[in-house]
């Protein structure tokens, strides 16, 4: 443990380096620890960095980081990912959240690259074929308990449920795109905010820990606000544009260039950067939605798989769409060899995702100090994580008919659209698995890593005996 004297400690100032007392290789060390142990969501992914940094290593002050916490949660995109790049930048600057942004996705990136081989190589193979089917019921449950609890912290009112009962209704009846039903959550809720109603106060948030807290003024980084971090408008437009630069400038040499599989990925993908607030679950409604209704390069089993890959590797959980990019260019491989093509399809996906978080970090962390206690965003926050809600419903109601029942049709009565099952057609198998999943989440509270893995066994031990039967 790095535990400063507090005569060290409480010194201040505005001149004082951002790194005092944190050699920034042991920072690296510390990255790479947390990036390894980064399992279960953001949720658990943001418990780790609390319990590391603020509580062992007493870098970070409890204020500082629930503030820097808030601020991400208000960005597109994977928070506790943009919460690590933060927080390195505020200790070593722009090299600091370099290396915490790009050293948390790395270990998910290997592994879920790792197994989309396996998954294309064995993945209808007799025992392999198993794990899947029973990941696929555990997942299921998983996205319900994840309903469960953004919904307790996020509808505390009847507004916010009305919000989320509205965006659901739009996503699941009228196919309303998911982009959509954001900016009119985030609009009514500013309006709604800025009007001054109460339902409209506050925001979501995840609250790390309980009981004692380390000040800021006690911490190894201090209380001051470090000179990287005060407003500059010179460094703001050069980063930024270094960032666009390597976001877009590939995006536009896909799409003016080959306008094959990869520029589909690139475009779609870099939508998905822009307009995915609230975490994992949404960006796999949007997912849904796009790239297996429309793309068509996967199928709703096929998603299942991916999360449950997700869930059981460390990174952030929308690493999962490293997973559908692979699966897209591998089957649409052109002239390449197809795991040739699957490969660049899942980093080209990773590339567009992630490099965005980076821009949205670096351009505006420097001013997150206007952003405290800023009701009209608040307000806008609450509203959108209300709607993420009914969306993630929806994408539980969607999973659920596609795992459960074998045949499902889609019926259309003027702008209404409905996925009505096939009642002969209930996997009693795969009912069970998910009630055993769903009893051991809600009623035993284990752990989404060790549900997984059991759910898998099971689907495993059932297509065994099957091939013995």
């Amino acid at each position: 443990m790095t535990v400063l004297p507090a005569s060290r400690l409480k010194t201040s100032g505005s001149a004082r380096a951002p790194n005092h007392g944190i050699p920034f290789g042991e920072a690296v060390r510390v990255w790479a620890k947390i990036a390894c142990l980064s399992f279960g969501g953001p949720a658990g992914q943001i418990a780790v960095m609390h319990r590391i940094l603020v509580d062992e290593k007493r870098w970070i002050g409890e204020e500082r980081f629930l503030h820097a916490l808030n601020h991400c949660m208000l960005l597109p995109g994977p928070e506790a990912q943009q919460l690590a790049t933060y927080l390195g930048w505020l200790l070593h600057r722009t090299k600091g959240g370099l290396v915490a942004g790009a050293l948390f996705v790395l270990p998910g990136l290997v592994a879920i690259m790792a197994l989309s081989w396996v998954y294309v190589a064995f993945g209808n193979v007799g025992i392999v074929a198993g794990l899947f089917f029973g990941l696929k019921a555990a997942v299921l449950a998983i996205v319900l308990e994840a309903v469960n609890r953004i919904g307790r912290r996020a509808l505390r009112n009847c507004i916010m449920l009305a919000i989320a009962a509205a965006a659901f209704a739009a996503i699941f009846l009228f196919d309303v795109p998911f982009p959509a039903i954001i900016l009119a959550a985030g609009l009514i809720g500013y309006v709604g905010a800025r009007a001054g109603l109460p339902g409209f106060s506050g925001g979501g948030g995840h609250r790390p820990s309980k009981g004692a807290t380390l000040a800021d003024a006690d911490s190894a980084l201090g209380e001051a606000v470090p000179d990287h971090a005060r407003p500059n408008v010179a460094w703001a437009l050069r980063i930024s544009g270094v960032f666009l630069a390597l976001w877009l400038v590939p995006v536009a040499l896909l799409v003016f260039g080959t306008g094959d599989v990869f520029a589909d990925i690139a475009v779609f993908f870099s939508q998905m950067a822009v307009v995915t607030f609230g975490g994992a679950y949404a960006v796999l409604a949007y997912v849904a939605q796009q790239a297996v209704e429309h793309y068509g390069w996967l199928g709703p089993g096929e998603m299942l798989d991916g999360l449950g890959l997700a869930e059981t590797t460390p990174g952030p959980l929308i690493m999962v769409t490293q997973f559908v990019g692979f699966l897209a260019a591998f089957r649409d491989p052109g002239s390449m060899n197809p795991y040739v093509a699957g490969t660049l399809g899942g980093l080209l996906t990773t590339w567009v995702t992630f490099t965005p978080c980076f821009l949205w970090i670096f351009l505006g962390a420097p001013y997150i100090e206007r952003l405290r206690d800023n009701r009209v965003l608040s307000g806008a926050l609450a509203a959108i994580t209300a709607a993420v809600v009914g969306v993630i419903l929806n994408l539980a109601v969607w999973f659920g008919l596609h795992v459960l029942f074998q045949d499902v049709d889609v019926v259309r009565v003027g702008p209404l659209s409905l996925d009505v099952p096939s009642q002969a057609s209930l996997d009693p198998v795969a009912l069970l698995l998910f009630c055993g999943a769903a009893v051991a989440l809600f009623w035993f509270r284990l752990g989404a890593v060790t549900v997984l893995l059991g759910a898998a066994v099971a689907g495993a031990g059932w297509q065994y005996l099957q091939g013995i039967g």
